[in-house]
């Protein structure tokens, strides 16, 4: 009993893990493809041309995918307010983020990797004057919809603000992962394996060992 309560428990975790960070909700439908565009129209402080991501929003297929961000901080940002004068980008940034890192886990979302540059681009075609970058981001989405959730919400133009001011340039594109080995669902799921194995040995170990070999004669 104690052997199927350790592998029981462990992958009644695993299970509502998976659940929680699996879209259920499916691709966008015509209807929620139209209202994100709207609202994004409507939202200051996103600058991407509706349009040109209305084929991103159709062609949903209900999974996670990773947005690639390479950037570039600018190091004399502007003055803007709500941070000190002088506030360097990375202040910026962390103001940025005070918003993001708390919408974005709240639906399985998350940074995936991140990286600083070690040296300017050695492979450079059809691109001027993107030779120097300064960081690489990758961050995982749960699903479209939920990174639309997050984009059209009111308080992200104010903080997107900060964002754009931190920046000299960057480019961002969402990709769907084929390769991706450091999914969460798998990592726990080992992680949960290794546990479970090493409880239950230890736990058949001591029941196999004798307590006490006192009373035994030879």
């Amino acid at each position: 009993m104690t052997s199927k309560f350790i592998w029981g428990t462990g992958l009644a975790i695993w299970l509502l893990f998976t659940f929680w960070y699996t879209n259920t909700g499916g691709p966008l439908t015509a209807a929620e493809v139209e209202h994100y565009l709207q609202l994004m129209a409507e939202t200051d402080g996103v600058e991407a041309d509706v349009e040109q991501i209305r084929g991103f929003l159709e062609g949903d297929k209900g999974g996670q995918f990773i947005m690639v961000n390479i950037v570039d901080l600018n190091e004399n940002p502007p003055t803007i307010g709500g941070v000190e004068p002088g506030a360097s980008a990375d202040d910026l940034m962390a103001r940025y983020m005070e918003f993001m890192f708390p919408a974005m886990l709240r639906r399985a979302c998350h940074p995936a990797f991140y990286g600083p540059a070690i040296g300017p681009v050695v492979d450079l075609v059809g691109l001027p004057g993107a030779h120097e970058w300064d960081q690489a981001v990758l961050m995982r989405y749960r699903s479209v919809r939920d990174m639309l959730e997050i984009v059209t919400n009111p308080e992200f133009a104010g903080r997107h603000d900060y964002k754009i001011a931190a920046l000299d340039k960057t480019v961002a594109f969402p990709v769907s992962p084929l390769l991706y080995y450091s999914d969460l669902r798998f990592v726990l799921g080992l992680l949960l394996l290794t546990l479970c194995a090493l409880i239950n040995l230890l736990i058949s170990g001591k029941r196999n060992n004798p307590k006490n070999l006192s009373g035994i004669n030879i």
